[in-house]
């Protein structure tokens, strides 16, 4: 078969299609949506790719890297089966960057971050029909969510909502430290369902303008008009949900809210800064309602992911960056993706001021003091504080020689940390939890582990935990 190039949703390049090549695009589409489903098909395929054909070879086109990733390592075998359907022998499949496709999206980028007017505001909290109530701004995708081992989980729960918004657990709980992805894929999902779901209303807020949004209904007496416009939506995305802490009328108005939604069958996504479980700022029935759906952590990036993140940012217009000067950033800075992003503007920056090309050595004169500060040393009495703070426990119960359950499984806990963020030898985390030995330092750290890998729980206080969620808090206060 000649060579033949045609495009899913944009205007043909030339040479025109033929007829037969209108056909056979056709055919492919019709095999995708049946293997895939309309609403997948659309999202990933639709406005986003370019099928070009030779021999035994079905090449994909596509707008950047990150739409070559997701759909090669997701939809390969989908493809390799309806291109085999249509051509009648088996094909091989390719992807790769297509240039107009490129240009188009980075137009699209273009046109949604460019300033334009708001609607004006509204005191009874109502907003444009199909437009999330947000400040204008270039909406992030879960294409270009940049997804490792510390935030799998998250961002497949993302793409499932995306897909079938009817199905699976309601609500979704996006929950983590600062700059682990949180709100990016959050923006992910409400690009998703206007893309998939052009009839929808999808309303995206934060917290902090739910909230102003109903204190202003009630001074102006518009609670009416505040309830019709979030409850009769056709899904709710809420970010930074822990705003809401200590604000009793405000959760109980958006339990009400929450309550209607769910019950209707609509989704509903939030973000938080912790597990709910584990929030002792949500009163019990919110927290009761949010457990009621899945919950899903993102962690701070691994160095996995820390090096694909500045790949990924390297890539963006401005000064090339070296692949070693990348693997040095990700090996020696452990924050979140903000301040990886940052460093690396700042190198590039750097450069252009010194008029000097990025290498390793104006990497490391670059970001010096920021290397200087990345590695935090913490001590036993860091590890101790955090862990009575987060467990509520009184100051040194850990290091008292209790045996019982509500003090010898917070030890254990305690000894794995230590284990995880001191240098300390474990005859020194022994002798400073309750004056163990080194055998019971190991043997704590083991039965961590072994929870952590089989995803168990502990008994603390009078409650069962997940060790995963005990450690994430312990964490959290270590790093305050």
């Amino acid at each position: 078969m000649p060579k033949t190039t045609a495009q899913h949703g944009c205007a043909p390049e030339e040479p025109p299609l033929t007829t037969r090549d209108r056909e056979v695009v056709a055919a492919l589409e019709r095999m995708l949506v049946r293997r895939l489903g309309e609403p997948r098909y659309k999202l990933w395929f639709e406005q986003h790719t370019r099928f070009r054909w030779e021999d035994d070879t079905l090449v994909i086109g596509v707008p950047n890297h990150f739409f070559r990733d997701w759909l090669q390592t997701t939809f390969t075998a989908a493809l390799r089966e309806a291109a085999a359907e249509v051509f009648g022998r088996p094909m091989q499949v390719r992807f790769v960057i297509d240039p107009e496709l490129f240009r188009k999206a980075r137009r699209a980028q273009q046109e949604a971050a460019a300033p334009r007017p708001g609607p004006p505001p509204a005191t009874d909290g109502a907003a444009p029909p199909n437009r999330a109530p947000v400040p204008a701004r270039r909406w992030r995708t879960l294409s270009d969510f940049v997804v490792g081992p510390c935030n799998r989980l998250a961002h497949a729960a993302a793409v499932s909502l995306v897909e079938a918004p009817s199905e699976g657990p309601n609500p979704l709980v996006l929950y983590g430290p600062i700059g682990t992805g949180k709100s990016h894929l959050l923006e992910g999902i409400c690009a998703g369902f206007l893309q998939t779901q052009p009839a929808w209303r999808v309303c995206f807020l934060s917290a902090e303008e739910f909230t102003n949004r109903f204190l202003a209904a009630m001074r102006a007496d518009k609670l009416p008009a505040f309830r019709r416009q979030y409850r009769d939506c056709d899904a709710l995305l809420i970010d930074d949900l822990q705003f809401l802490a200590r604000k009793r009328a405000t959760q109980e108005e958006f339990l009400h809210t929450f309550d209607a939604l769910v019950q209707a069958g609509k989704p509903v996504a939030v973000t938080c800064d912790c597990h709910p479980k584990l929030s002792d700022d949500f009163t019990p029935q919110l927290a009761d309602r949010l457990l009621g759906g899945v919950a899903w952590a993102l962690q701070p990036p691994d160095p996995e992911t820390r090096l694909a993140l500045l790949r990924a940012k390297a890539r963006s217009d401005g000064p090339r960056v070296p692949d070693d000067v990348l693997r040095y950033l990700a090996e020696h800075l452990r924050g979140n993706v903000r301040e990886l992003e940052g460093a690396l503007h700042s190198v590039r920056h750097y450069g252009q001021v010194a008029e000097r090309p990025i290498d390793l050595a104006l990497a490391q004169e670059a970001l010096a003091d920021l290397l200087r500060h990345s590695i935090r040393v913490f001590q036993l009495a860091d590890v101790d504080r955090a862990v009575c703070a987060a467990l509520h426990l009184s100051a040194g119960t850990l290091q008292s020689k209790q045996r019982a359950w509500a003090v010898s499984h917070p030890r254990m806990l305690a000894m794995y940390v230590a284990r995880q963020h001191t240098a300390a030898a474990y005859s020194d985390i022994g002798r400073y939890f309750g004056g163990r030995n080194h055998s019971t330092v190991v043997a704590a750290e083991k039965k961590i582990r072994r929870c952590l890998e089989t995803d168990g729980e502990l008994v603390v206080g009078e409650r069962r935990w997940r060790v995963r969620e005990l450690i994430a808090r312990i964490e959290r206060e270590l790093g305050r």
